[in-house]
């Protein structure tokens, strides 16, 4: 056994735990942290883990936050943001609707090599003072309670050794070791089903038709650089570039409407796409040599009943919970989780209380969750419809830019008094959300889904590209809390507009919505081309 107590461990040293223990380090540069991880660096390029594609809030945290912003410059790609293909069954992309940028929005995001990046983590984390160990298997370990310190037991190089610790922290994936012990997995009632393989070659989709036009849509003309999503009733296919030169190529989908059994393999797969997406498999067989890997998840998405405990263990990343990965939210969630553990350390640091700290947090987190889960969870069934996808997606990234980034650009998720403050237009904004999730299987009930042979730019919706624009400004409590009131009447004012827009052709949708017309002022949306 370490002959001192530490004041944190952490199981697990791939993305969550190197993150969380540098958050900490940076927050409390005297913290003596252990962080213990199975595998041994170098891990390999290209076909590490899945999970490459980053939006607006892990960008911020793994750029601002942790000081990362050069690394990810340097050595992965700044992505084009989502692009959308409703191109089911089609075998030519200028022949069908395109959601998406024309360029690149002001605040960055970014497609990440996970083989790069958490070796180079480890590297940091070293640099850093963190005392990172590889090769470790934990074999088991006892949670504390009180001021009782909780005891880690593992197998290294040098064989069977234990240490303890004040605070347990759990970042060991999906193999979840502090959420099984305690039983704490939740079924969140999402089905779908993921498979992934990654192709030693650029899949270069902006040469995959000559149409001057189509290619002229974008400047530069790099939709590669995108997450592109190709969509179709009950499922999408991503296609992620990384910047050691290979694609990640997975399906992801509604485990009713397309059964995991035909596509757990890649020749499976292969023809599951030959079926669905055949502009995408024709170019995914002219490189089948080039193969690295290929995995599954079954029921990829779950709930956890605890994060954060005042008996100082917490749980953060695929430990804890997960959603899905249609927005690439699993990054962010691991931001907010991280900042919550630093806050918990913090105050347990200062000899505060730190039970109520921890309920708060958990209510937070949750509340994240659930309003985030709801834009996947019975929703797979309209991903192929052109009509109302293009505005769902739209509602959805007005949501997390106008509320959950606001509150975590201006350091605010763990400002008790401030939220509190907040608190009617949080539930608003929320219930809200729960509204016209409900409001876009009723459109999608009786869409005709057409939308033509076009693009549908966000960079057109000026007030759309705004709110991205200015996610990076500096606010003090005042001017923020204006700014979320704002944001509502905002959702509101879009909620009003959207249910107009499917009424001019679907009166019949306005039926028990009739309260959503009445939002102060509309706001431009896409108009639908036949």
């Amino acid at each position: 056994m370490d002959r001192k107590p530490h004041d944190a461990v952490i199981l697990g040293g791939g993305l969550a735990g190197l993150t969380l223990a540098m958050q900490l380090k940076g927050a409390y540069p005297d913290m003596d942290i252990v962080v213990l991880e199975r595998q041994v660096r170098p891990l390999p390029e290209a076909a590490h883990k899945v999970g490459e594609s980053t939006v607006e809030i892990a960008a911020h945290y793994f750029g601002d936050t942790l000081g990362l912003l050069p690394h990810l410059e340097e050595a992965h790609i700044r992505k084009f943001g989502f692009r959308f293909f409703f191109s089911e069954g089609c075998d030519r992309l200028e022949d069908v609707t395109e959601l998406g940028v024309s360029a690149v929005l002001p605040t960055p995001s970014y497609q990440i090599d996970r083989g790069i990046l958490e070796n180079f983590l480890g590297d940091e984390a070293r640099r850093r003072g963190i005392d990172f160990r590889e090769g470790v298997t934990v074999r088991g370990f006892d949670i504390g309670s009180d001021d009782t310190l909780h005891t880690v037991r593992f197998v290294d190089g040098e064989g069977e050794a234990s240490l303890q610790a004040r605070w347990l922290l759990d970042a060991s994936g999906r193999a979840g070791l502090m959420r099984r012990k305690l039983d704490l997995t939740r079924d969140n009632g999402h089905r779908a089903n993921a498979v992934w393989f990654r192709i030693g070659e650029r899949l270069a989709i902006d040469d995959w038709c000559d149409d001057p036009e189509w290619k002229d849509r974008c400047h530069p003309p790099e939709r590669w650089r995108s997450t592109n999503h190709l969509v179709g009733p009950g499922y999408w296919v991503w296609l992620i570039p990384l910047s050691s030169g290979a694609h990640s190529v997975g399906i992801v989908a509604d485990a009713e409407m397309h059964p995991l059994e035909g596509m757990k393999t890649f020749d499976l797969a292969l023809a599951w796409l030959e079926e669905h997406q055949p502009v995408v498999a024709r170019h995914v067989a002219s490189q089948r040599e080039k193969l690295l890997d290929f995995a599954f998840f079954r029921n990829f998405s779950y709930g956890c009943a605890r994060m954060f405990s005042s008996d100082r263990w917490a749980l953060t990343g695929e430990a804890g919970a997960f959603l899905d990965p249609f927005y690439s939210p699993g990054s962010d969630f691991i931001a907010i989780a991280n900042t919550y553990i630093t806050l918990l350390v913090g105050q347990d640091r200062r000899g505060e209380a730190v039970a109520p700290y921890a309920r708060h947090y958990e209510r937070m987190f949750f509340s994240f969750y659930e309003g985030t889960l709801r834009m996947y969870r019975g929703q797979y069934n309209l991903f192929g419809d052109p009509e109302v996808l293009p505005v769902k997606v739209i509602w959805d990234y007005a949501y997390y830019w106008g509320v959950l980034c606001q509150l975590v650009f201006q350091e605010r998720l763990g400002d008790a008094a401030f939220v509190t403050r907040m608190a009617p237009e949080l539930a608003e904004s929320a219930e809200l959300n729960t509204t016209m999730q409900t409001f876009f299987q009723r459109w999608h009930a009786v869409s005709e889904r057409r939308n033509g042979r076009n693009m549908m730019d966000q960079r057109d919706l000026t007030w759309f590209a705004d709110m991205n624009a200015t996610l990076h400004d500096s606010l003090n409590d005042d001017t923020l809390a204006l700014r979320l009131r704002d944001n509502v009447r905002m959702m509101k004012a879009l909620a009003s507009s959207i249910v107009e827009q499917a009424a001019a052709e679907h009166p019949s949708v306005v039926e028990g919505y009739e309260h959503l017309l009445h939002g102060e002022g509309r706001l431009e949306l896409f108009a639908r081309v036949a």
